[in-house]
């Protein structure tokens, strides 16, 4: 009983004194808003490095690396072949719940950051990255060279939806840090999660989260939010105006 409670004091002592690293991030703007001339910006997130009272710093080189993940949606890919000289689709596969948008950012490339064990356990890097495909009655992963997955990470990334920067964060001091956050013109609608971790000599030592929001604002989310409460109004209106465009097209282009 007494050598417990020796063991029960020493642990207690170990935690008192246990020092860590804390990372502290905060978005320029938590809230952008979509208009009909939005062509795309970059956002801005700033962080520190908070070290405790009494952490040994000496030999540490930091990393970070800013993982956004926007709403997540079901896609599906498809692939075509040439049968009897037309090309039609022979195959498909549905991705499950995955990002609409996807972005990995880092100060400098993901192998100097940390080992591949590593990168695939904190899913660092697109390749790393969980994209969950429905196989026959099969849910998961698939190995990276999978023709599917290499081909919509591929379309994702043409369209500048799924990207991955290794400068897009720069220490401005040993401790403070900004990442630049790229939102394309097509960005979707909806709430981003935004997750920054901090590596040092290979392993995470301080992990932090914030959030987005983007929205319509203006014309266009005024008829988006009448296509979706007044649906049957919207389209008497869609219909009549249609009418008038051709009536006023017939009159102008009329020859008598």
């Amino acid at each position: 009983m007494k050598r417990l409670g020796m063991l029960i004091v020493v642990a207690c002592c170990l935690a008192g004194t246990a020092k860590a690293e804390r990372l502290v991030a905060s978005l320029s703007n938590h809230r952008v808003a979509i208009t009909s001339n939005f062509a795309g910006e970059d956002l801005v997130l700033f962080g520190a490095i908070e070290a405790d009272a009494g952490t040994d710093q000496t030999g540490k080189y930091y990393d970070v690396v800013v993982t956004v993940v926007g709403p997540r949606e079901t896609f599906r890919t498809r692939r075509k072949a040439r049968m009897l000289g037309i090309w039609v689709n022979v195959d498909s596969r549905d991705f499950v719940r995955v990002p609409a948008y996807l972005a990995v950012l880092a100060n400098r490339p993901f192998n100097l950051i940390a080992g591949a064990d590593t990168l695939r356990k904190l899913q660092i890097g697109l390749d790393n990255f969980l994209l969950p495909q429905r196989v026959g009655p099969d849910l998961g992963d698939t190995v990276r060279d999978d023709p599917f997955r290499v081909a919509f990470v591929s379309l994702e990334s043409d369209a500048a939806l799924y990207t991955e920067n290794v400068d897009a964060v720069t220490f401005l001091t040993p401790t403070v840090f900004r990442a630049a956050i790229p939102l394309p013109a097509r960005v979707p609608i909806g709430n981003y999660d935004i997750d920054v971790k901090l590596l040092a000599n290979g392993e995470q030592v301080g992990r932090t989260t914030t959030s987005l929001e983007i929205i319509k604002a203006g014309f266009e989310d005024y008829v988006a939010e009448a296509a979706r409460n007044h649906g049957f109004l919207y389209g008497l209106a869609t219909v009549a105006l249609a009418l008038l465009t051709g009536w006023f097209a017939s009159v102008v282009l009329r020859r008598d």
